[in-house]
């Protein structure tokens, strides 16, 4: 099954899913995919992805968050903030994944799968990194820099499905 035939939901859940890896990476994409197909009522109709500005503070903190996981001194992804912080990412992008039908009811319902993939992708990430660090012996910053290529591709294809 492709992501164009996902429903909005499913799309809600998977960018949550994949905000739980890397919580700006989603916002940046969503960002960056603005173009001139608006679709009335959806995210690519919101204030701060029309501004050149909140287009730029989305795609920086996309950059700064794939730069600041490799150091040492970043929090764990499963900490207090950090997990807060990709929840309200996740329900943000559920939220527009969740009205790209233009049904409105499903935003609501597209912010809460959001927020619960991003619970998911969250520990299923910082789970499933350490179990490869461990179990292959690769450096942590070589599973990193999967974990970002995957949530790239997955988040690009999610959000180009939905435009179309």
């Amino acid at each position: 099954m492709s992501t164009t035939t996902l429903s909005p939901l499913a799309r809600a859940a998977l960018l949550g899913v994949l905000t739980g890896s890397r919580s700006a990476t989603p916002l940046a994409a969503l960002a960056l995919s603005r173009d001139s197909r608006t679709l009335t009522g959806s995210w690519q109709e919101w204030a701060v992805f029309r501004s050149s500005v909140g287009r730029a503070v989305f795609v920086a903190a996309g950059a700064g968050e794939l730069v600041g996981d490799k150091l040492p001194s970043t929090p764990s992804r499963i900490s207090g903030g950090a997990i807060f912080g990709r929840i309200a990412a996740g329900a943000v992008v559920g939220f527009a994944m969740g009205t790209t039908d233009l049904r409105a009811e499903r935003g609501v319902q597209g912010a809460l799968v959001g927020a619960a993939g991003a619970v998911v992708g969250s520990f299923a990430g910082y789970l499933g990194r350490k179990a490869l660090v461990e179990k292959t012996g690769l450096p942590d910053l070589v599973v990193a820099l999967l974990e970002d290529a995957v949530t790239i591709g997955g988040t690009a294809a999610v959000v180009r499905a939905a435009r179309s």
